[in-house]
């Protein structure tokens, strides 16, 4: 009995460091970082179309009461002004997180397909390099989209401008692509993630549910904005970029953005 019972603590003081090790590894922990602070847009700048990077014009872009509002109401009306809201760092291998709703009406002047739709965009290229017209940086679009209150309207969707993805080992040249999400009606939060892994496989996760998949992202030398940041004819691939979020015309809120680095 008593060899039993010194067999047994020798076994618990062997074990014990090495659990504790595994329990306290760092790189076993996800450190997710905040990429707003909830007070500014410290980090953040706009790119709206017909404006130079850095002009917030009819100051679309603002915090109130802690979240980040795409707000219209110093317009009267759209004038194809989409907006996009850069983060200043490049991003290559991640899972981002953002909670989002719609609010209000849309603004004069939108078009019907922009009502309750909004978007994070990823792989974006250096927005110093867009055109003071241009409409969308050149990206990958995980699209967010709220009900109108009747019939089916999936969010977490993917949309291209100015590049193509592989879905099931096809070239995909369609500029969207629906996910298999629900239809979130009213003003309700939101809870999308994006997994990015380079120019690999990326994942739109709604609400805990993978809701499309697909990799690959690429430039497309078929589009004009897409052609111009072509450098190497034989390589595409688009293995990292800037994040931004986007305005199309109806308000929207963004109360949480923040990042989790993977390993490549």
């Amino acid at each position: 009995m008593k060899l039993f019972s010194r067999l047994f603590m020798l076994s618990i003081l062997v074990l014990t460091p090495a659990l504790t090790a595994r329990a306290d590894d760092p790189a076993k922990k996800e450190e997710w970082k905040q990429l707003f602070n909830g007070k500014n847009l410290d980090g953040w700048t706009p790119k709206i179309k017909g404006f130079e990077y850095g002009d917030n014009y009819n100051d679309t872009f603002r915090v109130v009461d802690g979240v980040i509002q795409a707000n219209y109401d110093k317009y009267t009306k759209f004038d194809e002004n989409y907006g996009h809201l850069f983060y200043k760092d490049k991003f290559s291998n991640y899972r981002l997180r953002v909670e989002y709703r719609f609010t209000g009406q849309q603004v004069k002047g939108g078009p019907g397909w922009a009502q309750r739709n909004s978007g994070a965009m990823l792989h974006c290229q250096d927005p110093k390099t867009m055109g003071k017209d241009q409409l969308f940086p050149v990206s990958i679009e995980a699209q967010f989209l709220g009900g109108l209150g009747k019939g089916e309207r999936p969010t977490g969707s993917m949309c291209s401008p100015g590049t193509n993805v592989v879905m099931n080992g096809k070239l995909i040249t369609t500029h969207c692509i629906n996910s298999k999400s629900k239809t979130y009606n009213g003003d309700q939060w939101v809870t999308i993630e994006m997994e990015v892994h380079g120019s690999g496989t990326i994942k739109h996760i709604v609400e805990g549910q993978t809701v499309i998949e697909y990799e690959k992202p690429q430039l497309d030398p078929k589009d004009m904005d897409g052609r111009k940041l072509i450098k190497d004819e034989k390589n595409l691939l688009l293995s990292e970029g800037y994040i931004s979020l986007q305005a199309e015309s109806h308000p929207v809120e963004f109360r949480k953005v923040e990042i989790l680095i993977l390993d490549k």
